[in-house]
């Protein structure tokens, strides 16, 4: 694939509709798979997959002196980034998850700006802030709760969204010399390793047979094309553009999920949720914009970065 500036941005796009429709088919499976059953399942399926297209196209076994890097992806990308959302979900509401899923380009940019990824500032932090802003207003805040559980499933998102940042950043470097299938595929097995081990016991109480085929065509999905799929797509796109930018677009995602509410349950449109959606499309064409013009890490732009594939 082509990696045109349209391309790209098409891919951003894509991922976050990919992610939007976890939160449907998620709820649906969860009525008959515990969390962490779903969670192991998750890179049960996708793991394999991943590692096997990476042969495919790379047929590259990254250096020992990578290996400890992709473990860091692996624990905080796929291990931390899903158990402690599931967690974080178990104490808090749906409601207040999805309020906190802004922080997610707030802290990418600060993660970046302190390991000298990239530099955001100028139009690139104030689309970022703006996005975050739009987002915030299209959620409503004021429905975030406070309550003693709710504080700690509060912190736990948080610790999650901080998780997924770093992950988004720490990948770039490996970039430079890994090709972009091998990093995400070998992120996913070092991570699976901890998440298998941790859903051991779910996985073992779960009655397969017993499932119906809803939850099991559901479950199936989630693996293959939020999990595989679109983990694999922003692995690209963050190769071709940068950890904020990346970031940014996640802003998008209660757009896309309220839309799809719309659609498939009836709900009306409020007026904050017009507003915040003007807000997020102002914020996200000033991030790329900035990106046209900008180099994404000190020193380099897109163009100069040496082409790993």
């Amino acid at each position: 694939m082509t990696a045109t500036p349209a391309r790209v941005l098409g891919a951003l796009i894509l991922v976050q509709a990919i992610f939007s429709t976890l939160h449907v088919v998620g709820k649906i499976v969860l009525r008959d798979l515990a969390p962490l059953a779903l969670a192991g399942t998750r890179v049960a399926i996708a793991t394999p997959l991943l590692l096997a297209i990476a042969w495919r196209h790379d047929r590259t076994v990254p250096e020992r002196r990578d290996w400890p890097r992709l473990a860091l992806l692996g624990f905080l990308g796929i291990l931390a980034n899903q158990t402690l959302f599931l967690l974080g979900l178990s104490f808090t509401s749906a409601t207040s998850a999805a309020i906190l899923m802004p922080s997610i380009p707030v802290f990418t940019a600060g993660v970046a700006a302190l390991v000298g990824v990239e530099r955001v500032r100028g139009a690139r932090l104030a689309g970022i802030l703006l996005a975050a802003a739009g987002a915030l207003v299209l959620l409503d805040p004021a429905r975030l709760e406070t309550s003693g559980r709710a504080t700690l499933g509060n912190l736990l998102v948080l610790s999650n969204c901080l998780c997924y940042s770093f992950f988004l950043v720490l990948q770039r470097p490996l970039f430079e010399r890994v090709p972009w299938r091998t990093v995400i595929a070998w992120s996913f097995l070092f991570g699976s390793i901890g998440t298998l081990a941790l859903s051991a016991p779910a996985l073992a109480a779960t009655p397969w047979t017993g499932l119906p085929a809803s939850a099991l065509a559901g479950t199936l999905y989630i693996g293959l094309v939020p999990t595989a799929g679109a983990f694999a797509l922003n692995t690209w796109a963050v190769r071709r553009s940068s950890p904020a930018m990346a970031a940014a677009f996640t802003t998008l995602q209660p757009v896309l999920t309220g839309a799809l509410a719309a659609v498939a349950l009836g709900e009306a449109v409020r007026g904050n949720q017009a507003i915040g959606f003007l807000l997020i499309v102002g914020g996200l064409a000033l991030v790329q914009r900035d990106a046209m013009r900008r180099p994404v890490a000190p020193g380099a732009d897109i163009a100069s970065v040496p082409e790993v594939e």
